[in-house]
């Protein structure tokens, strides 16, 4: 019997692409974002104690009290916002999840969801399967939002928008007067909501702080903050996220929830509880330790055609080929998986409006070891040497 797709148009990911060259061609992967050095010991010694000590059944739907409690007073002290943890933080098995449950619960047959282009790949897929209509604007120049396109592109049908800084792939963050347009922009529109990706919020650097939307009562009223243990404690195959949102919100958020995954690993949740409470530092660090990695790598590429654009957040890297290659982003990734054994994302398998550059992106999310191979190879291919 034939299957009846909801998603005709959907294949395999990019980053599962990728990664499957890499390992095929024995190449380093950049690609898919993803450290290869692992989560710091007291969290691995703290998962191991719980695993062993008992906390291996069903976690609470909305997660571990403790857990929430602890994401609540982290964001007391860095935003100067003060969820309840009871009932406006949510425990998500990713923050994949998150934004899936977030639209599942928003998005009807015919509604409509902004994404800014480029973005992260699940977003269109998620309001696909609800029956949504998602409307691609793309970002200006600097990866910051267009707000004359965004408020243009708003109809009687809107009923999301999906931001996400420090930015996937770009690497660009928000300035405070940013916030201050997007409030406007929303303002009135009482029946449009806004997920917030802010999962990469204890990467940005230059010793800017992140322009959380929590920083903002009027945009704090309608958001949905998704944030991602795995992206700042080295261990993303651990999938924990978290969704802050206001009382409302969260209920129907967690009405998705509930039949997704119900919950979230329990020893897990009690492991990050740990350091959270234990070892504040490590995020309070985490700027410093990948903006020495972005300097590294950067430093490692200069001087070659690779043209590597400004990085104010994440972990990865932007660069301009088109001084190598007149091809198309893809053919090119493919090309240096096989030639430079150095596995890389297209950025227009991110983008569903045309680019006007020609992009690749980099993760530097790696050991120092791992990055100068990488840039060896790379330096090699752009010269033209075997």
């Amino acid at each position: 019997m034939a299957v009846r797709s909801k998603l005709p148009q959907v294949g395999t990911t990019i980053f599962s692409v990728m990664s499957g060259l890499a390992e095929t061609a024995g190449a380093v992967n950049l690609g898919q974002g993803f450290p290869d050095f692992d989560p710091p010991e007291r969290l691995l010694a703290a998962l191991d104690r719980h695993a062993r000590g008992g906390k291996n059944q069903y976690a609470p739907m909305a997660g571990l009290l403790r857990l929430r409690q602890a994401i609540a007073g982290k964001l007391a002290r860095d935003y100067g916002a003060e969820p309840d943890p009871e009932h406006e933080v949510t425990i998500t098995s990713g923050a994949t999840e998150a934004i899936f449950d977030v639209i599942a619960a928003l998005i009807g047959p015919g509604d409509e969801a902004i994404l800014l282009d480029p973005c992260f790949d699940s977003y269109e897929p998620a309001v696909l399967l609800q029956g949504g209509r998602p409307i691609h604007v793309p970002l200006a120049a600097d990866f910051t939002p267009d707000f004359e396109r965004l408020a243009a592109a708003f109809s009687e049908r809107t009923r999301l928008v999906i931001v996400n800084y420090p930015h996937n792939p770009s690497g660009a963050v928000l300035a405070p007067e940013h916030l201050e347009t997007l409030a406007r922009v929303l303002r009135g529109r009482d029946d449009v909501y806004l997920i917030s990706d802010e999962v990469y919020e204890h990467i940005v650097f230059d010793q800017k702080p992140f322009q959380s939307v929590l920083r903002s009562p009027e945009l704090r009223a309608r958001s949905f903050v998704i944030g991602s243990f795995g992206k700042a404690f080295h261990a993303t195959g651990w999938k924990v996220g978290w969704v802050v949102a206001p009382p409302e919100l969260s209920a129907e958020l967690r009405k998705v929830h509930q039949f997704v995954t119900f919950a979230t690993s329990t020893p897990t949740q009690h492991a990050f509880a740990d350091v959270l409470e234990q070892e504040p530092e490590h995020l309070q660090n985490l700027s410093r330790f990948y903006q020495h990695k972005r300097d590294e790598f950067r430093a490692l590429l200069a001087g070659s055609r690779f043209r590597l654009l400004p990085v104010g957040g994440t972990y990865f890297q932007l660069a301009d080929y088109s001084q190598l290659s007149p091809e198309g982003d893809l053919e090119f990734a493919r090309r240096l998986a096989v030639e430079a054994r150095v596995a890389v994302i297209p950025v227009s398998a991110l983008s569903a409006t045309p680019l006007e550059r020609r992009l690749i992106r980099f993760c530097f999310a790696k050991s120092r070891e791992t990055l100068a191979l990488a840039a060896e190879r790379l330096v090699r291919f752009e010269r033209g040497t075997p």
